[in-house]
């Protein structure tokens, strides 16, 4: 009837009653069946297709059909083509295609693959702007803090709007404020990029890991000004030691110097004591003789 893959029922291209034009295709005279087509009538538009939609031309293509993988669409009569879900946005995370767009929707498309033999058109909807993701490589570096309001908390955590129309997500645990209490959807915060991958379009953030980074800095902070305290403190201890054992040792250098001049003086007065008595007992002696 067409040559179009997206005629799923009869009813989309004729009614009872209409007037058509046909070609005999087969003719079974013993059964009495004959086979008519319509599309026939027409060129099969597939015929040359690669000099028409080459890999990497543009075009402008009608969305007939959307599946849970991608969008069905129609560049022209009979040359139908499909943009896989992850051919739609660069920086959007599309979970169904009904959040892109919607039957009947005009659509800019560029050929990525073609298949001849088996009427396949692979098509694309991103490939027509350049990669954001290797700017926002050098945007959303590690460690870095952007504001991201929320757009909506599931039992995993959240996504999050970030700037230029990038998404996140934050794990349940990650979206923890100061006082406890959890973010809500719709509010504004500040968070940290923990993770972030080219190739898969991932960003990971965190609000916790602010503030609980803030506190150990803090914590740390106090930790060092403690030891620096305690370090001053044995510093001054030591010194104050080292004082007493000078002033000790003076002490005892001192108390050396007296000993010496005690035991000096006492032993001078010994050999004047001998000298004295020596001298007493030979007077004595005279007298008597």
């Amino acid at each position: 009837m067409s040559w179009s893959q997206n005629l799923r029922n009869p009813q989309e291209f004729l009614k009872v009653g209409d007037e058509v034009e046909a070609q005999v295709l087969t003719l079974d005279r013993a059964e009495r069946k004959m086979s008519l087509g319509i599309k026939q009538l027409t060129p099969d538009p597939w015929k040359n297709i690669g000099e028409r939609y080459p890999i990497g031309s543009q075009h402008k293509a009608v969305v007939k059909n959307m599946t849970n993988f991608g969008v069905f669409v129609e560049i022209e009569e009979g040359i139908d083509g499909l943009i896989h879900i992850s051919d739609l946005s660069w920086s959007k995370k599309v979970n169904h295609p009904n959040e892109f767009t919607k039957v009947g929707e005009e659509l800019d498309v560029i050929v990525l693959e073609l298949d001849e033999a088996n009427r396949k058109l692979s098509l694309g909807h991103k490939q027509l702007e350049e990669n954001p993701w290797e700017t926002f490589e050098t945007v959303f570096t590690l460690d870095s803090i952007h504001e991201g309001t929320v757009l909506k908390v599931t039992d995993k955590g959240a996504i999050i709007a970030l700037p230029y129309g990038v998404e996140g997500f934050a794990p349940t645990k990650h979206m923890a404020k100061e006082d406890g209490t959890s973010i809500k959807a719709d509010e504004t915060a500040e968070f940290r990029i923990i993770e972030f991958n080219k190739d898969s379009k991932r960003i990971v953030v965190s609000h916790a890991r602010i503030w609980e980074e803030a506190k150990a800095e803090e914590r740390k902070e106090e930790f060092n000004a403690k030891k620096k305290e305690a370090k001053a403190t044995t510093t001054a201890v030591k010194k104050v030691k080292e004082s007493v054992e000078k002033s000790t040792l003076g002490d005892l250098g001192v108390l050396a110097q007296l000993k010496e001049k005690m035991e000096g003086a006492e032993s001078k007065a010994k050999k004047t004591k001998k000298t004295d008595a020596a001298e007493s007992s030979e007077a004595a002696n005279s007298t008597e003789e």
